[in-house]
């Protein structure tokens, strides 16, 4: 196979050496770009702009890069359904509009689908809000008879979302505009008069430091002054912390959650009907998750206490004490629980079997009615039902498989209906996915999806350009989600592979655990032994793999890169951390410290700075190209972890040239990526795609009828 073309790549801009030397824990440390960590000198930005330059300069020449950008385009803008919320007698959904940028939010009633005048009506189109895209929807949540809504709009990608009101019934937009509502959480008073909700404390009522931190629960009273909500809940409590909040059915409890971090909660009741009360505990300081929802005097919790896969648990609001709790579904030896719905007398419960999704019907009382069929293999999200209707729904997609939107009858017998599907823009029967086990360095079984053209041969010996990718970390799973970036790649003859690898949650909080803080290691261990199972198996060799993550994702292939660069031809790497002993310094990032670990503190230290890509580049070796995007309106990952390691590899490639072009592209208007207006997701896509196409030499086939 023809590998890369010739392309004219420019030099990169200049980025003198200035060393900054700390001792970190009796460890002295040379940061030659700690210059390069503020974004607003204007010295920085003319490097920015000039990386930005050289980068568009060598894409343009991509002929692989165009023909990905149209077949991108296509499928991209095809209308696309998003989770379903039932509240009432309305089915709320976001959905995708070929010709939009953004996603718009919809109503419908489910029950009288096809019926004259129920056509889904739009409630929310942040296409309106300008012409150039980057007005978002962030969130949303309906009243629980669905007549009202507060939703959340940001700018840029930001996420630093303005909360709107909006009578569902009679399109009027109320006139409050509560700003710095990022992951509002709002939970609704049954008389549609008032909500819960979390904000940030505004520029200037706290230190600088202290402003993407202290989030706190309030509640707004309709036509009040948002600038006289009462603070509810947070108060005196550390500043990482975050906090969710829900009602009973009947609206008599309200049900805090407070998080420390992916891997601990606690949770504490509070009975609205009487004046003053006061939060009372029902778990606190266990080292677990416990989350759930309050049905009459039942709190039916979902926890990993003393089952790592979950279990599901009733508890007495009125006498929460451990000894009186009762497990109703408990721990599966081979399902991890993943999501929870209650319909009418019953309990629906997503679990993953080996990092695929199955879906099961019980009794309130935790007696199993059956397994619900499902299309095929792949993922269910966006669960939602009514206590007062057998009927319940539910998202379903795969690879190459857009999502669909599925009722289903609690009754036995009842298989799933479509009653909103996306377009169908793709044939799946085009590829096969298959499901492959290895063994990592320390023995670990790890599931590997490897997704490929159906008659691609890998049998004669001549290796596939390869994309491997992976996550692992925060608790997230990885399962067969709908990825039309994959599809040309795919029709092209490329193979795509996606690694469940530890720090997930595919098999439960074990997993989770087995890949954070000291056991870090063991990720960047997996996504490496992946890389050699497709080499040692036949599907490519060393000169046609390439890796892809993003945020934390880019964290695992920047230490890939710096552990193994003989493994990898190419990477992309996708808004990441990469100096991972100044992390926390910047942004919302000390939230992760549970995570990860806090360098400050000396053991810490230790395994991040082993690790971390930035401080383990060096001198006298040839790494893999690199093509590293972020985006200047990320309130995440600061940028200062891209600029930083484009720099050092750069300089460093001048002296031992890498495989390939070290490229940065850092994005003006674009966040972390949600919110991101289509043309410029079709840009990153076309981005990412062409350059593995590129240097991984595989030709792109035209879309059809260009």
């Amino acid at each position: 196979m023809a590998h890369t073309r010739q392309v004219q790549i420019p030099d990169p801009p200049s980025a003198p050496r200035r060393i900054v030397t700390d001792t970190v824990h009796g460890v002295e440390i040379k940061d030659p770009y700690r210059w390069l960590e503020d974004g607003t000198s204007p010295e920085v930005q003319e490097w920015t702009q000039a990386q930005n330059m050289r980068t568009n300069a060598v894409f343009k020449q991509l002929p692989e890069r165009r023909s990905i950008a149209q077949r991108i385009s296509q499928l991209m803008s095809q209308d696309t359904v998003g989770s379903p919320v039932l509240r009432g007698n309305r089915l709320f959904f976001t959905k995708r509009i070929h010709g939009k940028n953004q996603p718009v939010l919809m109503v419908m009633m489910p029950e009288q689908a096809g019926e004259s005048g129920n056509s889904p009506r739009v409630l929310v189109d942040p296409n309106q809000e300008g012409t150039s895209g980057i007005v978002a929807l962030d969130w949303w949540y309906p009243s629980p008879d669905g007549s009202m809504l507060a939703y959340g709009l940001s700018q840029r990608g930001d996420e630093w979302s303005v909360l709107h009101i909006l009578n569902v019934e009679t399109g009027e937009l109320l006139p409050e505009r509560i700003e710095r509502t990022r992951y509002a959480g709002v939970t609704w008073k049954k008389d549609n008069q008032g909500f819960y909700y979390g904000r940030y404390p505004k520029p200037g009522e706290v230190p600088p430091d202290e402003e993407n931190y202290n989030r706190h629960i309030y509640f707004h009273e309709l036509g009040t002054n948002p600038d006289s909500d009462p603070k509810i809940f947070g108060e005196g409590r550390p500043k990482e912390l975050s906090y969710g909040t829900s009602l009973s059915d009947d609206g008599k409890y309200l049900l805090l959650t407070v998080s420390y971090g992916w891997n601990r909660t606690d949770l504490y009741v509070r009975n609205e009907e009487i004046q003053g009360a006061q939060f009372t505990p029902i778990v606190e300081g266990e080292d677990a998750i416990f989350y759930g929802r309050i049905i009459g005097e039942t709190l039916y919790m979902i926890t990993n206490f003393q089952a790592p896969r979950y279990k599901v648990v009733a508890v007495d609001v009125t006498n929460p004490v451990m000894d009186n709790w009762k497990t109703l579904i408990p721990e599966s030896p081979d399902l991890t629980i993943d999501g929870v719905e209650f319909a009418k007398g019953h309990i629906i419960v997503s679990g993953l079997k080996h990092a695929v999704s199955h879906l099961y019907i019980y009794t309130l009382d935790g007696q199993l009615v059956r397994e619900v069929p499902l299309p095929a293999l792949g993922t269910v999200t966006g669960m939602t039902a009514s206590l007062d209707s057998n009927a319940f729904y539910f998202r379903f997609e795969s690879f190459l498989v857009p999502p669909s939107i599925y009722r289903c009858n609690t009754g036995s017998g009842a298989t799933p209906e479509v009653v909103l599907e996306s377009a169908k823009a793709v044939d799946p029967g085009v590829a096969t996915i298959e499901q492959v086990f290895y063994t990592s360095k320390d023995g670990t079984r790890i599931p590997m999806f490897i997704v490929k053209r159906r008659d691609l041969d890998i049998s004669n010996a001549q290796p596939v350009p390869t994309v491997l990718s992976g996550y692992g970390g925060f608790n997230l799973s990885r399962t067969p989600a709908y990825s039309p970036a994959i599809v040309p790649w795919i029709e092209s003859g490329g193979i795509y592979a996606s690694a469940n690898l530890r720090g997930g949650s595919e098999y439960g909080e074990d997993w989770h655990r087995a890949g954070m803080r000291e056991n870090k290691q063991n990720v960047f261990d997996d996504f490496i032994y992946a890389g050699k199972y497709l080499i040692e198996k036949g599907y490519t060799d060393t000169r046609h793999l390439g890796i892809w993550g993003r945020s934390n994702g880019g964290l695992l292939v920047g230490a890939a890169l710096t552990q193994r660069p003989d493994l990898f031809r190419a990477v992309v790497c996708g808004v990441p951390l990469l100096d991972m002993v100044r992390y926390p310094k910047f942004l919302i990032a000390y939230l992760w410290c549970s995570e990860y670990g806090d360098p400050d503190d000396p053991e810490a230290f230790e395994w991040l700075y082993a690790y971390s890509p930035y401080h383990n580049v060096k001198e006298n070796v040839s790494y893999p190209a690199m093509y590293t995007y972020t985006a200047e309106s990320d309130t995440r990952v600061d940028p200062m972890h891209a600029r930083k390691m484009t720099a050092l590899l750069q300089d460093v490639s001048s002296r031992t040239p890498s495989k390939g072009p070290i490229l940065l592209t850092v994005e003006a208007d674009a966040g972390h990526g949600v919110g991101k207006p289509l043309y410029k997701a079709v840009d990153e896509q076309a981005n990412i795609w062409g350059f593995f196409a590129w240097q991984l030499g595989l030709k792109i086939e035209e879309p059809a009828g260009q």
